[in-house]
This record gives C-alpha cells, sequence and structure tokens, in this order.
C-alpha cells in the first residue's frame, strides 16, 4: 500500500464533508477470514473515553453486520472525487451477490488487522469498542418514519482510532 502512517492530528479533513458528502467505505473482517465493504454517509468522528473515536451505523440486514460482529477491527476509508462511481456501486450492491471491490474496480490491501483499498485518500484503522442497536421507539418520529418504516435498525459500533493512513503524493 503507497500509504504513510501519520499522526490522527495531521488528518486535515472536515470530518462534515467527508463523511456527510464524500461518503466513506467501512470495511469489516480480514484477508484470511472474509470480509465485506459498505458504502456510508452516516457517522462521526471525535472523542470519546479520552480517545480518538469514529462511530458508524450498520442495519441488521447488511452483509457487512457479521462481519463487524465477528471482528473487532474495522476501518473507514475516505476517497476522491474520482471513485464516487466505485463508492455508489459499494452502496447499491451486496457482498453477498457480487465481489463489490472487482467490480467497483478497487483494490483490496491489508492493513493492521483490517482490510482497506489502494484507492483510498486515508484510512482510519479501528478497534471496535462498543456496539449497541438503536431502538426505533426511541428515534424521532420523523427520522423513524424517514428511514425505518421496514423496521430494519441499526447497530451503532464506536471505535477507538488506533492508526491513520495516508496516501503519499
Amino acid at each position: 500500500m503507497a500509504m504513510q502512517k501519520i499522526d490522527l492530528n495531521e488528518w486535515g479533513k472536515d470530518a462534515f464533508e467527508a463523511i456527510g458528502k464524500q461518503w466513506f467505505l467501512l470495511t469489516a473482517g480480514t484477508e484470511q477470514a472474509g470480509w465485506n465493504t459498505m458504502t456510508c454517509s452516516w457517522g462521526a468522528v471525535g472523542v470519546l473515553w479520552n480517545k480518538p473515536s469514529v462511530t458508524c451505523y450498520v442495519r441488521h440486514s447488511r452483509h457487512t453486520f457479521g462481519f463487524m460482529e465477528q471482528q473487532d477491527t474495522f476501518t473507514v476509508s475516505f476517497f476522491g472525487e474520482e471513485h464516487r462511481k466505485a463508492l455508489a456501486f459499494c452502496g447499491s450492491h451486496s457482498g453477498r451477490d457480487c465481489d463489490k471491490a472487482a467490480e467497483a474496480g478497487l483494490h483490496p490491501v491489508a492493513v493492521e488487522g483490517g482490510m482497506s483499498f489502494e484507492e483510498a485518500e486515508l484510512v482510519l484503522v479501528c478497534k471496535k469498542r462498543f456496539a449497541a442497536d438503536m431502538d426505533i421507539k426511541d428515534i424521532p418520529a420523523d427520522a423513524a418514519a424517514a428511514f425505518y418504516a421496514d423496521h430494519d435498525a441499526h447497530r451503532m459500533y464506536i471505535g477507538e482510532v488506533i492508526a491513520c493512513y495516508k496516501k503519499q503524493s
């Protein structure tokens, strides 16, 4: 991987832009045991329990869910706009049905017990610290109606950022 390990403080991205507008790939599993990736546009980067942390959300129905449950490490990978179609593909196809990385033109690489992609501009390697199901009855009515009509709630995962990699120019 043509990436360099950097201090997380050197990230230099606007989290609102990177997560909500540019999206990211959440990847769980290992090269040996198998893995899956999915496109996300919901999440948060911050500090929890005095640790740099990432919060992400995965529906129980997603193929990635099982990998998140089985593994303690996951990655959050950010890409440039030139990979928008690849992220759109990974968000609209299931890894149960196809090799998403291959069909999206992405090249998987192992990184610190997890998986990411050669094309990523920035990768956060996370150690799972907490997981809890979101209870639809506790979600505001407008959000529940808009996002959970099918009752397929998310599980919230919080991971401690244990490494940060940035693509070398």
